[in-house]
């Protein structure tokens, strides 16, 4: 008895679907294609996530580029950092802590959520405790600061002559360089507190900006750079051992792009002493340089690493729901909470400037969750 030529080919398809079905979820794969370019995108990945991390340090005080251009970036970035929390960290941690691979107590409770709410409760409570020791380190110093300056908000707030107007928008990394933070006296008149105050006065912003607020705003950076290097780490090992790999890259490149333009905005804006001036590169090669190490790390233990497997994505879960926690504080309360509807400035500027920024935030959280359909 022959066999007709399409009833084997019938046959054949159903066994394949058996086999597809039979395929164990939690097997290790990875494809051995685009090798070339997988070791390429090394390369192409340091130097795209440089740019897009140093270009806006570079033009922080440039006098070409136009401030609305310094302030897209910023919020722009804003936008991202929310994005990528979560939409390319939470998700992914739901998805690894639920798989179907992890057995007992991880598929009893949903641990992503948790862990990213920890997180979350950890930054406050460090972010409060840098804050009160630096404000206490000023109060030593016979000096108090406010945030609020000539604001009818700051009832202890006294005008100096260093201090800017309120209508004058000092959210710029051009305009920080240029402007004193304000202070207020303490309410005694020992000799401590007036020598404290000439001598911040007669310092710049670029030698001493010693305050709460200047360490808080260390804080938020630090912690922002944190988030995103762990983010950075794990992408660049999911994209070495990956079946998809051209479009997990292509994309990867615009997001590391755009995360690094979020996180220069950032950095270009803060207000160091000169001596620490060139930390901001240091900061910014060290994010580029995080996917990358992933990527080398993934093409280096590829044979034996298991992407599927348990141990894989717990830690995978654990360091992506940190991450999320991480990005969250920081994009909503840093940059959102405190930039613009804490920030006195902002509140009391014109409609047409607030509606930029919204749609500048808008802007970058919409393409990054865009970026989320592949990646």
């Amino acid at each position: 008895m022959t066999t007709s030529p399409a009833w084997a080919a019938l046959h054949a398809a159903a066994v394949s679907q058996l086999d597809d079905a039979d395929a164990d979820p939690c097997a290790a794969s990875f494809s051995e294609s685009h090798w070339g370019l997988r070791i390429a995108s090394i390369f192409i990945i340091l130097v795209t996530s440089l740019f897009g991390t140093t270009l806006p340090i570079f033009l922080r005080n440039s006098s070409f580029v136009p401030r609305w251009a310094f302030e897209f970036a910023k919020f722009f970035g804003s936008g991202v950092i929310i994005a990528t929390a979560f939409i390319h960290l939470l998700a992914p941690a739901f998805e690894e802590l639920g798989s179907p691979c992890l057995t007992g107590a991880w598929q009893e409770y949903t641990f992503a959520p948790a862990i990213a709410m920890i997180s979350v409760l950890f930054m406050f409570f460090a972010e409060v405790a840098a804050y009160r020791l630096g404000t206490k380190r000023l109060l030593r110093l016979g000096v108090a600061y406010s945030t609020h300056a000539e604001d009818a908000t700051d009832a202890h707030a006294h005008s100096h002559r260093h201090d800017p107007p309120l209508d004058v928008d000092t959210s710029g990394p051009e305009s920080q360089a240029h402007v004193h933070p304000s202070l207020s006296h303490t309410h005694g008149d020992d000799e401590a507190a007036h020598h404290a105050l000439a001598l911040a006065e007669k310092n710049s912003v670029e030698h001493a900006p010693s305050s709460a607020e200047a360490v808080a705003q260390l804080v938020a950076v630090a912690v922002l750079e944190f988030g995103v290097m762990l983010h950075s780490i794990i992408i660049g090992l999911t994209l070495a051992v990956s079946d998809e790999f051209v479009v997990l890259f292509i994309v990867i490149i615009f997001h590391q792009t755009f995360e690094g333009l979020g996180l220069g905005s950032r950095l270009a804006g803060l207000t160091l002493p000169k001596k620490f001036g060139p930390s901001r590169y240091v900061a910014a090669v060290v994010y580029a340089i995080c996917t990358p190490v992933g990527i080398a790390v993934g093409l280096g233990i590829r044979e034996t690493y298991n992407g599927n497997g348990v141990a894989a994505n717990i830690v995978s879960g654990i360091l992506d729901a940190i991450s999320a926690g991480i990005l969250l504080y920081t994009g909503l309360v840093e940059l959102l909470a405190h930039e613009i509807l804490l920030n006195p400035r902002m509140m009391k500027s014109s409609d047409g400037k607030l509606t930029y920024v919204f749609l500048c935030i808008c802007a970058g959280a919409g393409l990054m969750a865009l970026l989320g359909r592949w990646a």
